[in-house]
């Protein structure tokens, strides 16, 4: 919810989504039109400057009273901003109406009100409602005319042969639904690509025919990632005019160069290249404006909180009025906006790469067992912030049994990972120096763990595979709290193995635990795995365990590799952001 005046942005302050609800708190107040928050309950919960000079209004009046307790005596009901039939977090862009609020004396203003589309995350939970005096509210003349739009919600209007070009000036209304609408689109979205490019549908074709993103990647070189262009029958990528550009000269005055390190942002044109080249970036942008037609543009800074990420160009051809610098602080704006978004985009990939990476490096390499196949996989979360704490082990004992491991730290990312590694080596050391049973290295583990790693809780299972004078193998293991290994016999029957199951690590280190034992025929299929296989958001543990079964009899034919990719593939719920480690295992048929 948008604070009271005075007060912090909602919970996100630290993070980068926090500063987007800064920066548009920030926007909203230097607005000359009115603008209030809402909760659910039309109770108005912030204002912003304009509106209470508009009313003659102390916040203290203001905030806190519901939204129709300000309307004049003489006014008619405000309708309500949401949408008919809509859910209670809709708005209607197009609803919109006239009516009296009462200042501060008593007095009428007329105001024209309107709502604004911003996603419940952007705002915080609150919706915004704006309002600027109007000389056609109800009693003062045409209710129906609308002074301030040039364009209509679906583009330019059509111009009469010989006129001269179109305007695509953006009333105060128009410009406070761009900026929101375009930090709805960016606030929480990870995905660069696909919000760069809803943006750009933003913008065109209500600013401008052409539109230019210039990236600085994280090796310094600068990408023209994407050029679009808005024509009578959409918008279409010019992926031929997009592609590596030129290294950013130090000191060029030229309007992109300026722009790339962040300098300043300008307006352009086909004559600003009449000169010869300064540099390579410019002999660029004079191609780009012959291939276009571009005769304006505006060129502004994609700027994050810490670092430039590179440049925005609009560009509109002769059919419009050429840009002024009023719509550089709107450009502006929008690239403080995409610069935010970014570089949150670019710090959860980097932490992604990171924790993945350590990851990999930590697992281990499977060792070759006489008489048995083996093979381990681990995907990483699709959310940077999820990578970390599964994992799986196999190792040789000093008596010649096999020690497998599938785990599973509590909590997610770098700090996950480092538990995970402390955890795995405390485990191979207690592991290879007791020649006793699983279940009372695992007892030894939960009494230390608190002591001498960072891992609040866990979950795991460790198991010793023996080899069976019958041609076999026997297993004998015990389980912290983990999801139960599914045995397949050569039949392609399924079987989780239940047995020896305790409470998790970290929960009660005095618990008693114990084994359980079970003879692994030849032909047989062993699958260790971790809770990113099953778990869905949307379906019980129940349905994930049966999706697993159902799918591993009806692969287990296949070749122990590809059972394992397949059944990855088809078993992973759609909607887990959770990491997966697996640990399979065959005993061959016998001749």
């Amino acid at each position: 919810m948008f604070p009271r005046r005075g007060a912090g942005v909602g919970d996100g302050t630290g993070t980068a989504a926090g500063a987007v609800q800064q920066e548009l708190v920030a926007v909203l107040d230097r607005l000359g039109v009115g603008v209030f928050a809402l909760d659910g309950d039309e109770r108005i919960v912030w204002a912003n400057t304009a509106s209470l000079a508009l009313l003659s209004r102390s916040a203290a009046e203001v905030v806190g009273r519901r939204l129709g307790a300000l309307l004049h005596p003489d006014a008619g009901q405000i309708p309500s901003p949401r949408a008919a039939g809509a859910g209670p977090e809709a708005t209607d862009v197009a609803a919109e109406g006239r009516t009296w609020l009462a200042r501060g004396d008593g007095s009428r203003l007329p105001v024209r009100w309107f709502p604004l589309p911003v996603e419940s995350g952007a705002g915080n939970g609150a919706r915004l409602v704006a309002f600027d005096t109007d000389a056609y509210a109800p009693g003062t003349g045409d209710p129906g005319r609308d002074t301030d739009r040039d364009t209509d919600r679906h583009g330019p209007r059509p111009r009469p042969a010989g006129s001269p070009p179109a305007t695509r000036a953006l009333s105060e209304r128009d410009r406070l639904a761009l900026l929101a609408d375009t930090t709805a689109q960016l606030v929480y979205n990870i995905d660069v690509d696909a919000s760069l490019r809803r943006v750009v549908e933003l913008l065109l074709p209500r600013l401008a025919d052409w539109a230019v993103i210039d990236l600085i990647t994280e090796t310094d070189e600068v990408d023209r990632s994407l050029v679009v262009h808005a024509h009578p029958d959409g918008l279409t990528v010019r992926e031929d005019l997009q592609g590596p550009m030129p290294p950013v000269p130090a000191s060029s005055p030229m309007p992109l160069s300026m722009a790339l390190r962040g300098v300043a942002s300008t307006l352009a044109g086909p004559r600003t290249y009449d000169a010869p080249p300064d540099s390579a970036v410019a002999v660029e942008q004079r191609k780009l404006f012959t291939a276009t037609g571009i005769e304006t543009a505006a060129i502004a800074p994609v700027k994050g909180p810490s670092e430039v990420l590179g440049a925005i160009t609009l560009g509109r051809t002769a059919d419009h009025e050429p840009f002024t610098p009023a719509d550089l602080d709107l450009l502006e704006d929008i690239g403080r906006r995409m610069g935010i978004a970014l570089e949150n985009a670019r710090h959860y990939q980097r932490q992604r790469r990171i924790a993945a990476t350590m990851q990999r490096y930590l697992l281990p390499q499977l060792p070759r067992l006489t008489g048995v196949e083996m093979t381990a996989r681990y995907l990483p979360a699709p959310d940077a912030s999820h990578v970390g704490g599964d994992w799986y082990d196999a190792f040789p004992l000093p008596d010649g049994d096999t020690a497998l491991v599938v785990g599973d730290v509590v909590g997610h990312d770098l700090e996950a990972a480092a538990g995970m590694a402390q955890l795995r080596n405390m485990l191979r050391a207690y592991t290879w120096a007791e020649d006793g049973p699983p279940h009372r290295t695992v007892e030894r583990l939960d009494q230390a763990m608190g002591h001498i790693t960072d891992v609040s809780m866990a979950t795991l299972i460790l198991a010793r595979l023996t080899a069976d004078p019958a041609g076999g193998r026997a297993l004998s293991w015990t389980n912290a709290g983990h999801p139960p290994p599914l045995l397949l016999d050569p039949t392609g029957a399924t079987r989780f193995l239940g047995e020896g199951r305790a409470i998790l690590l970290g929960a009660a280190a005095d618990h008693a635990r114990s084994d359980a034992h079970i003879r692994l025929p030849p032909g047989s299929t062993l699958l260790f795995y971790t809770d990113g296989l099953i778990e869905s958001r949307r379906q019980p543990l129940d349905v994930g365990l049966r999706r697993l079964r159902e799918h591993a009899a009806a692969l287990n034919h296949r070749q122990l590799d590809d059972f394992v990719d397949q059944l990855l593939e088809h078993s992973r719920p759609a909607d887990n952001d959770d990491d997966v480690a697996l640990l399979a295992l065959r005993i061959p048929p016998t001749a």
